[in-house]
Order: C-alpha cells, then structure tokens, then sequence
C-alpha cells in the first residue's frame, strides 16, 4: 500500500464518526515500519495549521466538531416522540451553526432537560447521541456582592437562605471590585474547610439604579434582553387585511388598564338587550391575536415557550415577547386597526351564558381607559374622553358587572381580603415608597369580563373536543385545613370537618370575619390551607372560582397558555393560520407542567424584588420603630408586616427577650416558660427596625418593649405552663449571623434528662 497524501489523512478525520487515535489511523491506511514517522509529522503538520486538534486523549479530530462525550440539551421532541438536541458549550460566532444531534435515549427526557451523551458523527452538522446519563441544568454557580475584608475578598450571596459566605482568592476576582454584582463559579475546598467562589461574570455595581432588577433577574435565571435573531424575526410585521376576519372597527370597544401600563391585550363592549331579545346583555371581549404573528416553531414561539408569561417588577418588565409584538402591533392601542380574537356572549339576568361566539377578527380601540378614569367617571367625576363615553360604553359596563358580580357570589367564589403592596418608584428608578394598591370596581368590571372570556374559551374547546390547557385549582387537602381548624375557633369560627366541598363554606367563614379586627389575618390563614393554581390539559375544575371548567385565554401577550387556547380555538373552529399543530398537541401535558414552572419562577422573582427594593428603602430608617402585625411564628423567630407600609421582616429568636420558647404549632405562637410571654399570630407589637439588606431583601426588627403580642378578647387552649422537655422549645439566644441566616450547627436545647456520656 502507498503512503496516504496528507490531504488523505485529513479527509478521513473530517469524516470520522468519532475521535481519532494515532494508532487507529495507521490501522486504517495500513502504516508500517519507518512510514510511521512521516504520519507522525504530517499530523503535527495539521495540528500546526489548525486543520486538526489533539485533545487531552491523544485523538485527533477537526476543529469545531465535539467531542466523543460532551453535554447536550433537549431542543425539540417531535411528533413521533423523536430526540433532538444540541451541544450546551458553543460559541456560534466563533464555531459557526450548532449541529444537531439526533438522540437515543432511555432515560426519559423533556425539551430543555440536558444530559451527557455519548456521539458518532455523520457529517459537519449531524450526530447521531446515545444519552448515558441526566445532568443538572445549572453548574454550582452564585449571584452576590463582593465585599473586602482586612483577609481578603468575600462573596455575599443575594439569596437571603444562603448560610454562608464565599472566599474569593485575588486571582479569581475577574476584574471585580468592593460593591459588584457578580456570578460566580463555587467550589469547597477538599483540604481546608473553606468554601471558594471564582468570579466569572460582573454585572453591575450594588449603588446601580438597575441593581434590585438585576439581582431579581439573574437569581431566577431570567432575560431581559431577546437574542438577535428573535428582535429580527419581529421587525416589519403588519395588521392584516380584514378579509374574513369580521369587521368590528365601528364597535366602541375600549381598552381599561392600569395608568402605568405598557401594553393593551385586552377590550370590552357590553350592551343591555330588550325583553323581545330576550333580556340580559351581550358582551364583547377581544384579545390581541397573537397567534397571527407567532406561528409554532418559530424563532419567536421558541422564546416565548422558553419564557413562558411576562414577568413584572416595581420598575420594569421581562416581557415574554419582543418589543415590537407586546407594545406594539399587538398591543389594542386606541384609534388604530388591530388583529384580534375574542369572544361575543350573551347572558341573561343571572350573568349564566346562554350563547357564544368565538371570532378572529379587526378592531379599532374607540379609547384608552384608565381603572381611575373609569371610577370617577361612574361616580359622577367625568372627563373629555368619559364624559362621551359614559351613556353608550361606561354605563352598559357597570350595568352588566353588576349581573356577573351577583353571578359570582351566588356560586360561591372565594373572596379573600388580601391587599397588594405596591412599590412607588421615581424617574430615576429609585424607590420613593411603598402604598397598598386600591381595588375599585373598574378592576372587577375587568375581571370578571375577562373570567366570562375563559369561561367561554372552555367551553367552546370542550364542544369540539379540541385539546385545552386548563387552569385547574383543587380543593384543600384535609391536613391544611385540620391545622387551620383549631386557631379559627378561637375566634368562633368553625371549619367543617371531613373536608371542604365548596368554597362558600370557606365565603361564609369570611364573611362572619369581615366584621372583626382581624379580619386580613383570618383570610391569610384560610389563604395557606389553599392549594396552588396550575395548567394542565385533564380538568379538574377551578375550586378558588367556583368554576367547572376554566382556561386562560385573555393575555397571550404576557402568558403562553393563552397562546395555546388561541391555536386550539383557531383549529378548532378553522379560523385560518396559526392553528395549534399535531406536535403541540401531543406534547400539551409537558407544555402545561413546564409553562406552571415559569409562572412559579416569575411569581418568586416578582415578590423578592418587592422585597429587596421595600429593604433597600428601610436601610435608612434603622433604629425607627414601627407597629405591625406577627403574620409567621416558627420555631427560629416571628415574621412581621408592618402597618405603614407593608414590610416584612423577621425578629429572630435571640432578639426576643430573654427566656426558653416554646413553638407551639396548633396555636401558631411563641410562649415564654419562665414569663408565660406569648407572641401569637395575628397580634399586634410595636417593633425597632435593626437591619435592613437590600441585597437579600431581608429585614430585621426586635422588641421595642417586654410586653407580650398576643390577640385580647380571644380564647386559645394554651396550656399554662410547658415541660422542661418540650421538644419544641427554643432558647432566645439562639444563633443566627447578622444577616439572620441561620448559623451552621444544630440549636442548643434544654433539657430535664441528663445528656449520655460519650462512647470511648
């Protein structure tokens, strides 16, 4: 056999399923002797001139093509239950498109899960992968500040449940200064009992005004900005013509929001039917159609599904997709034609729907409302845009609300006193306050068109037996409301047992609550016994709404379920293009578990921000004291809200005064055994505030006076006095660092018996 060309040589490690060794390439080419040497040199020769890598195992393969092990991640699961993926660590800038990877997998997987695979490779961008085992989806990695010591460098983790700090060593530092935002790599060391971090990225500086988001951002693994390709992807997209599309542009529909909204998904007409009709109104809900410009399996669909919902901070929001769709052509602005879906419904007195309609169609918002806007003016208060608005649009509204309010409460709709806070920040993106938001009418009007919409949108789905992602919400399960149960009493409130079958029995515990003082710390408790709302394609009925069948239809703009409902509805009822696809179709139970977890993550992300940024602004009132409310007793300290502004914040066990406390679970307090000093749930207590960290977004207070915090009037069995040996007690002083993380180690405990002596 003659010597192979180099160019030869070359060929065959491009085309190679995997990997090279030396020795397998002279197997093949039948290389012996002296000739070896010349191999030797023509393969340092490629290598010299980058036309081939030698990996860490001796084998040779082409530049950008991946290794014989690497770690890949599930990017589409087609109809027939077929794997695709692609390479988790490349650099498309610099290597060029990612290949793909065709998978074959026992272990079982879902869009987005990463796993290490073994390859074969076909050509240039296609593998074949058998999957050898799952891997986590985040590498050991931190967000936090880094701060400077008289030792050196630490990194403080944003998460207030973090118990420890990170060592940072000077060459691990990144570039990064005292007072930076970072993410970093973490490690422990095995021969000291240290915990290391190494800076790898630095995101901005903690006195930023963008700081609070930012940190919001990261933890949760959000991004504010969409890749290039999907800004691309929606530039130079139009309204469609009106075709057969009906034409509702002479229709006064008018858009009611928020004043410091963005984007209008959502627009409403009601008008009040004569007895020859039949009575009762006909109502008009039109959302935007989303589904016309995000098609399945498009670039924007794909990040929209990745997101999952719109995601809303005190001064921004993470919108689920660009720009140009959510603010723009998809966005009900007012005197301009849009593309919409919705439905027409007709009620009758007793707000029950006896007739609907879905329909694509093409708008023109008459107007631009404001909740406030709207309230003044049905409270007589009219301005130059209301004041035309009020007899042919404004007044129909209330008129037909009033029919759906009465609807609601005759079902039995749960209805928990719950104020939100709202955070009020400035121009420049600094927190000036915090204020309870107000809940007027105008909001329910909204609200319960808007639950009438997904009322129909289930039932117009479940007519065709199409498929539907409903949103399901169960009732308690029993053990919630077994620990509810005994605290309620006290106040002369009763909780069925053996379960609760509808939420009127919960509605007229909170009804006979109304009248009492305590009234937002009996719907908080009910609040915890309830279980949590999610989408899934089997319906189970919506317990919170009193609804036997419910799906999210209104916000496809902001929610990725409502997108879904969109699809089915548009193939359902052949309503043109964008209908839901056969791959969706069959996928619709993962799609329902994942976009719950990107609600969960939002919804998480969305509370620590309001908690970081209220922290941020009471660091600079420390040692002021405030009157709150204990709305948390646990074993390691009291949870407070305050009356000002809705703070919370946490008196840990070691800042109460001095005594050993008993937690006692049933009774939700705190009992000292030597003062018999309670702090219940519920009480009032007038506390100092001693820290406030707007990194973690924790607060903490103390006693400002010796006095117990318990509710007068009300009757607890509380025994009068508690063993010794209570396995629930705890000292006050028990341990916790500055930041109120509880400090390793377990909490020291008093005890009658002895302790055993050690094992020689």
């Amino acid at each position: 056999m003659t010597f192979p060309h180099i160019n030869e040589i070359l060929e065959h490690i491009s085309v190679a399923s995997e990997p090279l060794t030396k020795r397998e390439i002279i197997r093949v080419f039948g290389i012996k002797g002296d000739d070896r040497r010349i191999l030797k040199q023509y393969l340092r020769q490629l290598e010299e001139d980058g036309k081939i890598v030698k990996s860490e195992k001796k084998t040779y393969s082409v530049p950008n093509s991946l290794p014989l092990v690497t770690i890949i991640q599930i990017t589409k699961i087609d109809i027939d239950g077929d794997l695709f993926a692609e390479p988790l660590d490349w650099d498309i800038e610099t290597q060029g498109p990612k290949p793909r990877i065709e998978l074959i997998s026992n272990t079982p997987l879902k869009e987005g899960d990463r796993a290490l695979a073994k390859l074969k490779k076909y050509n240039d961008t296609l593998y074949e992968g058998s999957v050898i085992r799952r891997v986590d989806k985040q590498r050991a990695t931190v967000m936090g500040q880094v701060a400077k010591t008289a030792k050196g460098y630490l990194l403080q983790p944003a998460n207030k449940k973090a118990k420890y700090d990170f060592d940072i060593a000077q060459n691990d530092l990144n570039g990064a200064k005292a007072g930076d935002l970072v993410l970093a790599d973490i490690s422990t060391s095995r021969s000291i009992k240290r915990r290391n971090a190494k800076i790898t990225e630095v995101l901005g500086h903690r006195d930023d005004v963008n700081a609070i988001s930012l940190i919001a951002l990261h933890e949760a693994g959000l991004h504010e900005h969409f890749l290039d390709k999907v800004v691309e992807a929606a530039k130079g997209l139009k309204v469609p013509p009106l075709g057969k599309r009906e034409d509702l542009r002479s229709i006064p529909l008018v858009t009611i929001d928020g004043a410091d909204a963005r984007d209008f998904d959502d627009a409403v007409f009601a008008e009040k039917r004569s007895e020859k009709e039949g009575g009762g109104f006909h109502l008009i809900v039109a959302i935007a159609d989303v589904a016309y410009y995000v098609h399945p399996g498009s670039v924007i669909d794909h990040e929209a599904y990745k997101r999952g919902n719109s995601t809303y901070f005190p001064d921004r929001v993470v919108p689920m997709l660009p720009e140009a769709l959510s603010n723009d052509m998809c966005s009900i602005m007012p005197k301009v034609d849009r593309a919409c879906m919705g439905f027409h419904i007709w009620i009758n007195d007793h707000g029950e729907i006896t007739k609907y309609k879905v329909f694509r169609g093409l708008m023109r918002s008459h107007a631009r409302l404001t909740y406030e806007q709207v309230q003044a003016a049905k409270d007589g208060v009219t301005d130059d845009i209301t004041d035309t608005l009020m007899k042919d649009v404004i007044e129909p509204l209330y008129e037909a609300y009033e029919v759906l309010d009465k609807a609601r409460q005759k079902r039995g709709a749960l209805d928990l006193d719950l104020p939100e806070r709202q955070i009020l920040i400035n121009d420049k993106g600094k927190m000036t306050g915090v204020t309870k938001r107000s809940r007027l009418d105008a909001h329910k009007l909204i609200e319960e068109f808007m639950i009438l919409a997904n009322v129909a949108a289930a039932k117009a789905l479940e007519a065709k037996r199409a498929p539907c992602v409903y949103r399901i919400h169960d009732k308690p399960s029993a053990d919630k409301l077994d620990a509810a149960r005994e605290f309620l009493e006290a106040f002369g409130l009763s909780l069925a047992k053996g379960g609760i079958a509808k939420p009127s029995q919960i509605n007229h515990i909170l009804h006979k609550a109304s009248e009492m003082e305590y009234s937002q710390l009996i719907s908080q408790v009910i609040l915890r016994t309830q279980s949590q709302a999610v989408y899934h394609p089997e319906n189970i009925s919506h317990f919170g709404l009193a609804l036997q069948r419910y799906a999210h239809f209104t916000s496809p703009i902001r929610r990725y379920a409502d997108l879904l409902i969109h699809r089915s509805l548009i193939r359902a009822y052949n309503l043109g293009e964008g209908g839901l696809s056969e791959e969706e179709a069959v996928t619709l139970t993962e799609k329902a578990e994942h976009i719950s977890t990107t609600e969960r993550t939002s919804a998480e992300a969305e509370r620590n921000a309001v908690d970081r940024f209220t922290a941020t602004w009471m660091s600079e009132r420390i040692g002021a004291e405030f009157t709150g409310v204990i709305n948390g007793v646990t074993r390691f300290g009291l949870f407070i809200t305050l009356d000002e502004n809705g703070a919370d914040g946490l008196i840990p066990m070691r800042s109460l005064p001095d005594d050993y406390y008993i937690h006692d679970e049933k009774q939700h307090a705190l009992i000292g055994r030597k003062s018999n000093r309670i702090y219940r749930l519920g009480a009032r207590m007038t506390v100092r505030l001693k820290e406030a960290d707007g990194l973690t977004g924790s607060s903490l207070f103390e006693v400002a006076n010796d006095q117990s915090a318990d509710i007068p009037g009300i009757s607890f069995k509380t025994p009068k006095t508690y063993g010794s040996d209570s396995r629930k007690g705890r000292k006050s002083r028990s341990k916790f660092n500055k930041k109120g993380r509880k400090t390793p180690g377990k909490t020291k405990q008093r005890s009658s018996q002895k302790p055993k002596k050690p094992k020689k």
